[in-house]
């Protein structure tokens, strides 16, 4: 009898484990709270995007090397939040509880909305390019070079997110999509 319910209780704390889990990490199910007004508008095109990264994870990825098979999902995440940033501050077409709603659920990247609200870093592609403990000898990527600083006909590729260059100084770059 003892053996039984020590085991009972045992599988109870697993389950409020496994709950908390889900919790913590923002997973979306049928239960989440009750979506903010303006969710239908916003909602097929971040699902689509969600679709691509789903179907990218499950490609094969022989011939690549180990940085490259993350690059389109980088891609992927900076467009979700890119389109989310441009909705809410450039267009502004959502509302602040949209915009926090999908913030909260992980739609979107906080800290590099943030960052693209920063002058110098409006075309930034992900916050490992500017972090300097990433790099050798304590400074950003070579993405973060403006292209007139480099040598003509110089072929750049970030070895983190495999971005061809995302510094604000460039003139000839009109799309934050080029940059992939």
């Amino acid at each position: 009898f003892f053996f039984s319910s020590r085991r009972r209780h045992t599988r109870c704390r697993e389950v409020s484990w496994a709950r908390r889990c889900v919790q913590e990490t923002g997973i979306r199910t049928i239960k989440s709270k009750k979506t903010p007004p303006g969710w239908e508008a916003v909602e097929p095109t971040l699902t689509e995007l969600l679709q691509k990264i789903r179907q990218i994870e499950n490609e094969p990825h022989e011939g690549k090397r180990k940085p490259e098979t993350n690059w389109p999902i980088f891609r992927l995440h900076h467009q979700m939040s890119r389109y989310i940033f441009e909705l809410y501050y450039k267009k502004k077409e959502i509302k602040k509880e949209l915009f926090d709603y999908c913030v909260r659920e992980r739609w979107a990247d906080e800290a590099l909305i943030s960052k693209w609200r920063k002058s110098g870093y409006e075309k930034l592609c992900c916050l490992m390019c500017i972090q300097a403990q990433n790099h050798n000898f304590k400074t950003v990527c070579i993405c973060r070079v403006p292209k007139d600083k480099l040598e003509p006909g110089k072929i750049v590729e970030c070895q983190h997110c495999g971005c061809k260059g995302c510094a604000s100084g460039d003139q000839n770059i009109n799309s934050i999509l080029i940059l992939f």
